[in-house]
């Protein structure tokens, strides 16, 4: 695997290294030697699948406060989304407060996004699926978003959401969390 540092700090984008031959290819898409070499310990706790119909679907923005905050790692399966991380960490040392990355089932790439992060994605193809481990299982009750279209992130979307979920269309602005609060 071949890994490179985002804007965002912590985030990871991974390129699979594909062992290919007539019959298709095999890759890794975890090690944990080869993780824990970089840094990242991540004890994965539930493994997700998410499939959208149309493209222009949008999901997000994501996340859960501790003490369940939690690390992703996310995959396309099948068609592409681009995949977007938002900083919500107070006093982070990030470039800018977002990265964005394709990710395909043609490209492989995977995005790892660090706890204290939401994420989102826009679905670039119809009937695009994404598979992705978390750190935690999900706790409704420390579950929160962020507007996908908040201006003070700027993520630059490459397409226009046509399809959103009430839930996610209401999401608040990010309102930084007082002293000694959490996301």
């Amino acid at each position: 695997m071949k890994m490179s540092e985002t804007e965002v700090e912590g985030s990871i984008a991974i390129e699979i290294d594909r062992i290919a031959d007539d019959r298709g290819f095999f890759a890794r898409i975890w090690d944990e030697g080869e993780f824990a070499g970089v840094g990242m310990r991540v004890p994965w706790r539930q493994a997700n699948v998410g499939f959208s119909d149309r493209s222009g679907t949008l999901r997000g923005m994501h996340f859960q406060a501790d003490p369940a905050a939690e690390w992703k790692l996310v995959r396309c399966t099948r068609g592409s989304v681009f995949d977007v991380a938002v900083d919500l960490r107070p006093g982070s040392p990030s470039q800018t407060p977002w990265t964005g990355l394709e990710l395909s089932a043609e490209n492989g790439r995977m995005l790892l996004i660090p706890p204290g992060c939401a994420h989102g994605y826009v679905t670039l193809e119809p009937r695009s699926e994404i598979m992705y481990l978390t750190s935690a299982s999900y706790a409704p009750e420390l579950a929160g978003g962020v507007r996908w279209n908040d201006p003070q992130f700027g993520i630059t979307w490459p397409m226009e959401p046509t399809v959103i979920s009430p839930q996610d269309a209401a999401w608040p602005d990010w309102q930084q969390p007082g002293p000694g609060g959490n996301q």
